[in-house]
Order: structure tokens, then C-alpha cells, then sequence
């Protein structure tokens, strides 16, 4: 192995983002030292396998919004390892997006009536998105009538175009409508201010790098990383629930078990 594929995950994940922009390296920063953490950041990144690379997707919640700029954030990283000799082969190709996770999951299915259990915050956004979509699907009626006026419907691609996005949006507010129906909202007044619960803000500290994290804890539906928001049942979530403020928690990944301290929990 010669020098240029001695990297460490670490420097070679540093030296990536120094080639980026500064707005394209603070975008990826995140996602890449994720990634970097998972392995080790001492892991030599020439010693990671196909496997292990492919099997990273599979990691990652299903519930995440942003899961697929998640992915292609970390392919950069790997094509630029290529590009600049770190690794024999092209890793990012091996990175691919899980069968099933390139749809964004249902809210609920039509007929359950299980409890969704939403920060006050959540239910609001919800609520929003719900009225954005009433409004949108008013004007799609009005697209599917202009383009059902076209006599030659054999090739009416506009018509086409406007049942679909109907279809969709009447398939989202009944996911919307039946989530909003099952709410449970979280009382704020009740929750203990120094147990981590859904509806907290995390500041934890990486036990090994001094690294400090934010994160917001919330149910699956309300997932967003690019916020810092994570699942209660995601592998850090899972860790944090129920803890206080001092405790050292251990989040198990490839490379060994990860340590935190739960610095500050925020209501």
C-alpha cells in the first residue's frame, strides 16, 4: 500500500472538505463525519470493503427525509477518494439506495387508528402542509379540466401529468388527515426537564474527539437531518431516551461502541 493510500477516514474526510467550497463543505460536514465516525476515524479508508460501503444505506432510517442527499453526500466523499488515489476502486458505486427507501414512507395507513405521538411543533408543520396540499389539489382539478379539454387524448402528456400529481396529492392529504387524527401531542408541562424524551433538544459530547452534537429528538415522521432532528427508535435515539444530563451513553457501529455524555438536555 503506498503513502497516498494510507489515509486515515479522518484526514482523508478533512482533506475532502478543504477541497469543497466553504457553503458545500459546512453542507456535507455532517453527513461525512457521520460516516467517518461509523468505521473509525483512525480506519485506514483503502482497508474499507464494498460490503461494508454497500451495507451503510441499510443503516440508515427509512424514515429520514433527507435520506438520499444523505447517500450522495458520502458518494462524493468516496468518488473524490478515488479521483485522488485513496482507493483502488470507486467505492460510491457500491452505495446504493436500499430498495423501497427512495419513497418517502407513509405518515399512516388508511384505517388504523394507533396513537401518533407528535411535538406540539410537528403537529403544527403537519397542519400546514395539509392546507399547502388542499389548496394545490384545488388547482390540479383545474389542470386536469384545461387538459381534458384537448380533444386527442391518446397523447395528452398534460393530462397525464396533472391526474398523476392529483393522485398524489390526494394520497397525501389522506395520509395527512388520518396522522393529524391519530395525534397524541407531547405536554410539554409534563415532561421532566432533565430526562431525555421526545420533543428535547441533545447536546452530546463525543467522548473520544471532544466533538460537541446537537440533536433534537422527535418521532419518525418529524425526521429531518439536515435540522439535527433524529428518531426516538434511530440507534442514537434510542440511546438517549429516558437519560440525564452527565450520563455516558454507548452507541455500538462497526468500528467498536461509540461514547457520548449527555451535556445539556433542553425542553
Amino acid at each position: 500500500m503506498n503513502d497516498s493510500q494510507k489515509q486515515s477516514l479522518a484526514e482523508a474526510a478533512g482533506q475532502f472538505l478543504a477541497s469543497l467550497s466553504a457553503e458545500e463543505a459546512k453542507s456535507s460536514q455532517q453527513e461525512v463525519y457521520r460516516f467517518v465516525r461509523w468505521y473509525g476515524r483512525e480506519r485506514a479508508l483503502a482497508g474499507l470493503t464494498a460490503h461494508e460501503v454497500a451495507n451503510y444505506a441499510g443503516r440508515l432510517s427509512s424514515s429520514d427525509t433527507d435520506y438520499n442527499r444523505k447517500l450522495d453526500l458520502v458518494r462524493a466523499f468516496l468518488t473524490y477518494a478515488k479521483k485522488v488515489g485513496w482507493t483502488k476502486s470507486n467505492l460510491a458505486t457500491h452505495l446504493k439506495v436500499k430498495k423501497g427507501k427512495d419513497k418517502a414512507p407513509p405518515l399512516a395507513r388508511a384505517g388504523t387508528s394507533h396513537a401518533v405521538s407528535l411535538t406540539q411543533q410537528g403537529y403544527d408543520e403537519l397542519k400546514a402542509e395539509l392546507a399547502a396540499l388542499e389548496a394545490k389539489r384545488v388547482q390540479a382539478v383545474d389542470e386536469i379540466r384545461r387538459a381534458a379539454a384537448d380533444k386527442d387524448v391518446r397523447e395528452n402528456a398534460p393530462l397525464e401529468a396533472a391526474r398523476e400529481q392529483h393522485g398524489y396529492l390526494v394520497g397525501r392529504i389522506r395520509e395527512l388527515e388520518e396522522t393529524i387524527k391519530s395525534a397524541v401531542i407531547m405536554d410539554e408541562r409534563q415532561r421532566n426537564a432533565v430526562t431525555a424524551n421526545i420533543g428535547n433538544s441533545v447536546i452530546l459530547q463525543d467522548m473520544a474527539s471532544g466533538e460537541e452534537l446537537r440533536y433534537k429528538i422527535v418521532s419518525p415522521r418529524e425526521v429531518n437531518p439536515s435540522r439535527g432532528y433524529i428518531s426516538h427508535v434511530s440507534p442514537v435515539g434510542k440511546a438517549i431516551i429516558g437519560r440525564n444530563e452527565g450520563d455516558i451513553i454507548e452507541v455500538t457501529t462497526p468500528a467498536g461502541k461509540i461514547r457520548h455524555q449527555i451535556k445539556r438536555i433542553e425542553g
